[in-house]
């Protein structure tokens, strides 16, 4: 880890999130910096908060949209889907990967999001959930080194994130 990143009080405050956690983690070989942001949410019943998405609140903090789409990468706690979404702003670039992390599953679309919730509180009891949101900036290196960047860090803290969420 490189450091905490601080977040504004407007963005908790707009967020609601139960638990937030926001780090920029520094790769030991090469030097390539990604971003992590996850906001847990404990209920997602009604009136209470649910995770936005980055492919609405970026574009509302000026990122233009690139690309998106999904992609699958392999981890030791087994194959997960999740968005990659190619993002700019004036001169910068940056790769966003995300997903939607609940006890049972990782969810890459918003509307699957929302479909998996009735069936998960119907067996669990249970509505929380996180959203986890990497960043890594493509502007010099190009959007394919910073998709391999941000997929080999996925790759690493999908097990660690598994493992600390509520399960």
């Amino acid at each position: 880890m490189l450091r905490e990143d601080p977040l504004d009080r407007d963005i908790v405050n707009t967020l609601h999130a139960d638990e937030l956690l926001s780090r920029t983690y520094i790769q030991t070989t090469g030097g390539s910096e990604a971003g992590l942001f996850v906001a847990w949410f404990q209920s997602q019943r009604a009136g209470a908060s649910q995770p936005h998405s980055p492919q609405v609140c970026l574009p509302a903090s000026g990122w233009t949209p690139q690309e998106r789409g999904e992609i699958t990468l392999d981890t030791t706690a087994g194959p997960i889907t999740v968005n990659r979404y190619v993002v700019g702003n004036r001169s910068a670039r940056a790769v966003v990967l995300y997903w939607y992390q609940t006890p049972r599953r990782v969810i890459a679309g918003e509307w699957a999001a929302k479909f998996w919730l009735i069936p998960d509180a119907i067996r669990d009891r249970r509505t929380d959930t996180a959203l986890v949101r990497l960043v890594v900036w493509s502007t010099r290196v190009g959007d394919e080194a910073a998709t391999s960047t941000a997929s080999e860090f996925a790759r690493s803290l999908y097990p660690v994130v598994r493992q600390q969420l509520p399960r």
